[in-house]
């Protein structure tokens, strides 16, 4: 019997020794950087280094590409490499204990990360690794229909007004897939316009990213931000530029698929993204050898964490799903965004209230989380050929990243840290802040004016001031500068009347209602709301 046991034991331990796992082999140097340093456009396209050139961002090792002889070197000791990061300069492959040491060993090899980091401690279940959603139901004169309210919550409708639309922008979509994007008349007008700039499918390593056997989490986010329906829809940004990247395999969840939204944000720098929205996250997987704590959740611990900060740190503005894990045993957020530089974004009602599932901050480190939150409980979005409604962070969270597209058009180079800053300092709670909404719901409008007074572009909103707010008949502009035009916006955002050049200006003859008031004088414009009793 002890003999029988004693074989057994044996076995076990034979199995688990030869069990392979996830592991990240880092190379020591970049032998052939200096060819990158003379020639940065064989790497990074014009748009990304311009956008580096904009924010002062200088070129280092972590955009030179891999040494091509170490890949071949890993693959020669018998790994497939499928999967490889330059920003983090190594390759993703499987191995056995015994293999991982053979690959320490190696002299072009610094260290080698295990994606196992607890050795299999249970952990809570909760969603997937993206929101889960249901699909319940069915040039700056926008008419937003279905979408009017999603818009005015967030005060987006003065940047439109204004004209920033996310014109020049590029948009990266980092999701599951992009079926019926290529066919949908709801997407149409980004076709027409040339604004879909490229994509690609990192999970199938294609450029199949419009299959039908996709999930279409990725179409909705996208439909989020960029459909277009004549009186019905009109997204947060719908002049932007977009990168529609598949890094999500919808049928499993694995620790690779980290690595793919790496590639994937690479990928986005390398092609001059200046945003990267994605309303993925981890903590747990099928194989729960890979489970994460909470602890974990620190900004740092997890590889997706750490290489969207980077991209962070490459001038890209990134913004990630808080999560669903609030009526979960998880409840927190998960990563990647936990890092302290991502923008995290929460989701609320129609009222303004956390939506239910919204993940808890904040970090594992007290870093306060979500940064700040819109509108996810029933989120209007176009979809294939028609207008829907679904619910999770991951549609607050392109309805946010439009807004964000539009803010930085009208910030020029202002800096995007201080841009995230005054997102926060302008939301709703601030400077007090709420486990699941942060800092509040977001305030585009008045992000925007703090923008254009703190840059000195358009700063001319102290000295324009309209009186009296609410009005009956008339309605003064106060200011010394000379006016060149006064339009007044609907609240669907559609001009509804041109008024001469003038201080007083006559409204006896409006409904009654909120209006917009757009002031162009000789130092620059600003947007004013006006009540009309």
């Amino acid at each position: 019997m002890k003999k029988i046991f004693t074989l057994v034991v044996v076995a076990v331990f034979t199995f688990v020794s030869a069990q392979t796992q996830l592991v990240f082999v880092y190379f020591k140097d970049k032998p052939n950087r200096a060819a990158f340093y003379a020639n940065p456009l064989s790497e990074l396209n014009q748009k990304s280094l311009d956008r580096r050139t904009k924010y002062g961002i200088a070129l280092n090792d972590q955009d030179a590409p891999i040494e091509p002889t170490y890949i071949q070197n890993v693959r020669n000791l018998g790994f497939t490499v499928t999967d490889y990061s330059k920003w983090m300069n190594g390759v993703a492959v499987n191995a056995t204990t015994a293999q991982i040491a053979l690959l320490e060993s190696q002299p072009y090899v610094q260290s080698v990360e295990k994606f196992i980091k607890h050795g299999g401690k249970p952990e809570p279940t909760g969603t997937n690794k993206f929101d889960e959603f249901n699909k319940s139901i069915g040039k700056t004169n926008f008419n937003y229909g279905q979408g009017l309210a999603q818009i005015n919550q967030i005060n987006l409708r003065p940047l439109h007004i204004a004209g920033f639309t996310g014109a020049g922008i590029t948009i990266a979509v980092i999701d599951t897939g992009f079926p019926r994007v290529n066919t949908g008349s709801v997407y149409q007008r980004i076709r027409d316009n040339g604004q879909i700039k490229g994509g690609y499918n990192f999970v199938n390593k294609s450029t199949d990213i419009y299959n039908t056997t996709l999930n279409n989490h990725g179409s909705y986010c996208l439909g989020t931000i960029a459909a277009y329906v004549t009186n019905q829809y009109v997204g947060s940004a719908p002049d932007a530029d977009f990168l529609l990247y598949a890094s999500e395999d919808a049928a499993v969840e694995i620790p690779e698929e980290m690595i793919y939204w790496a590639e994937a944000a690479e990928e986005a720098d390398r092609n001059g993204a200046d945003l990267i929205t994605t309303s993925l996250g981890y903590y747990n997987f099928d194989d729960t050898r890979y489970n994460m704590l909470y602890s974990d959740m620190n900004g740092t611990t997890s590889f997706i964490a750490r290489t969207a900060q980077i991209a962070v740190e490459k001038g890209i503005f990134v913004l990630a799903a808080a999560g669903n894990e609030a009526q979960n045993a998880w409840h927190y957020l998960i990563t990647p965004a936990d890092n302290q530089k991502v923008f995290t974004v929460g989701a609320v009602t129609s009222t303004g209230a956390s939506s239910s599932f919204s993940s808890y901050g904040p970090n594992a480190l007290g870093v306060i989380k979500p940064d700040g939150s819109a509108r996810g409980t029933s989120t209007v979005m176009g979809y294939n050929n028609s207008v829907t409604t679904s619910s999770g962070t991951s549609f607050a969270t392109p309805l946010a990243a439009g807004g964000v597209a539009c803010l930085i058009q009208a910030a020029g180079n202002k800096p995007l840290s201080e841009v995230a800053n005054i997102l926060r300092q302008t939301a709703s709670l601030y400077p007090s802040n709420n486990p699941q909404l942060g800092w509040g719901i977001l305030n585009f409008g008045q992000a925007y004016n703090n923008i254009t007074l703190a840059t000195g572009e358009n700063a001319v909103k102290s000295s324009v001031k309209i009186y009296p707010n609410p009005a009956t008949d008339i309605f003064t502009i106060d200011t010394a500068d000379k006016i060149i035009s006064v339009e007044l916006f609907n609240t669907l955002g559609q001009k509804v009347q041109t008024f001469k050049a003038e201080k007083v200006n006559p409204i006896e003859k409006l409904s009654s209602g909120v209006y917009f008031v757009k002031i162009q004088t000789d130092k620059g414009e600003v947007i004013e709301k006006l009540v009309k009793k």
